[in-house]
């Protein structure tokens, strides 16, 4: 790890308490603040947006949305993640409503 420029995390948090948890959140911005870039991959969504600079989700394999965690809030990443994004506008995605696609291209 010590010549790494990434690191990757599956899952970090998974299964630990609040005290680990915390120690692991912690070590992820270490990471960061020495200039490693760190991909984590994780259903935990508080987690991710207390460490997360940029936000991806994948959807059936595929890329469903990518953007700056500051743009975003965690309804519109569930949104994304339950339904690729499929049949939702822009202007609906604030609001919360649009209607989900089926999943299939």
């Amino acid at each position: 790890m010590w010549n790494s420029k990434v690191v990757i995390m599956d899952e970090p948090t998974a299964a630990l308490g609040v005290t680990q948890t915390t120690q692991v959140l912690e070590l992820i911005r270490r990471l960061r603040d020495h200039g490693l870039a760190v991909l984590i991959v994780s259903h935990n969504l508080i987690d991710v947006f207390a460490v997360a600079d940029r936000i991806a989700v994948l959807y059936l394999g595929r890329m469903a949305l990518q953007a700056p965690a500051s743009e975003l809030d965690r309804q519109k990443v569930v949104e994304y993640m339950t339904t690729g994004g499929l049949g939702l506008s822009p202007a609906s995605l604030g609001s919360g409503q649009g209607v989900v696609g089926d999943g299939q291209d």
